[in-house]
C-alpha cells in the first residue's frame, strides 16, 4: 500500500460524516477543465479532461509521472476487466456485459472501510492509439453518484517516461461539502496512481533485465 494510507482512512471517515453542503451558485451546467497552467499537457490530451460540471458537482484531476514507457503503463491501465491490478481499494471485478469494447459493464466490489460495497461501471472510451480510457459509474451501493473518470497517457516532455492524467467529475453527496468530496476522491485517485507508478516501473525494470 502507498505510504499515505493512514491519510486515506481519515478521508474515508470524513466523507461519511455530516457536514454542511456547499451549493454551486451557477444556474446551469458549464464546461470546465481541472488542469491548471502548472500541468502542461498537449492540447490533444487536455481536451479529454474538459468536463460538463453541474451546479452540485465537483471536478478535479491528478497527475503522475512514471519512469516507464507509455506502452508499459498502458498495458496495465487499459485492462477494464482488471482494475484491481493497481487499484488497492478494489477487492474484485467481474465483467457482466460486453467483451471489453466500449459499452462493457463491470461490477466492482471494494474493500471494507469505504462508504461503499459495490459499483457498476460502464466503459465509455478505450482508445489504444491515443491511450485514453474513460468509465462512468451507472449503479451500485456507494455515495459517488454520476461519477465519470478519464485517464490519459502521453510521453513525458523529457522523453524518458510517461505522464498519466486522471480527471473526474462527480455529484456532491448530501451532507458533504465540495471540499470533502474532492479530498475523498483525490485521495483514492492518488493512491491508485502511486500504485500504478510502482507496478509500471517494476514491469519496465524486469523488461530491461531480460534483454
Amino acid at each position: 500500500m502507498p505510504s499515505n494510507t493512514p491519510k486515506s482512512s481519515l478521508m474515508l471517515h470524513r466523507i461519511n460524516s455530516p457536514a454542511s453542503i456547499t451549493t454551486n451558485t451557477a444556474a446551469c451546467q458549464k464546461r470546465w477543465s481541472p488542469l491548471s497552467c502548472a500541468t502542461p499537457v498537449p492540447e490533444t490530451v487536455a481536451r479529454y479532461h474538459t468536463h460538463v460540471v453541474g451546479p452540485n458537482q465537483c471536478c478535479s484531476a491528478a497527475v503522475q509521472h512514471i519512469a516507464a514507457p507509455v506502452s508499459t503503463v498502458w498495458s496495465v491501465v487499459r485492462r477494464f476487466d482488471n482494475p484491481q491490478a493497481y487499484k488497492h481499494f478494489v477487492k474484485s471485478c467481474h465483467v457482466i456485459v460486453g467483451d471489453g469494447d466500449v459499452g462493457t459493464l463491470r461490477e466492482v466490489h471494494v474493500v471494507s472501510g469505504l462508504p461503499a460495497a459495490n459499483s457498476t461501471e460502464r466503459l465509455e472510451i478505450l482508445d489504444d492509439e491515443r491511450h485514453v480510457i474513460s468509465f462512468s459509474v451507472v449503479g451500485g451501493d456507494h455515495r459517488l453518484v454520476n461519477y465519470k473518470s478519464v485517464t490519459t497517457l502521453h510521453p513525458s516532455p523529457a522523453g524518458n517516461g510517461t505522464v498519466v492524467v486522471e480527471s473526474y467529475v462527480v455529484d456532491i453527496p448530501p451532507g458533504n461539502t465540495k471540499e470533502d468530496t474532492c479530498v475523498f476522491v483525490e485521495t483514492i485517485v492518488r493512491c491508485n496512481l502511486q500504485s500504478l507508478n510502482e507496478i509500471a516501473e517494476n514491469l519496465a525494470s524486469r523488461h530491461k533485465s531480460s534483454l
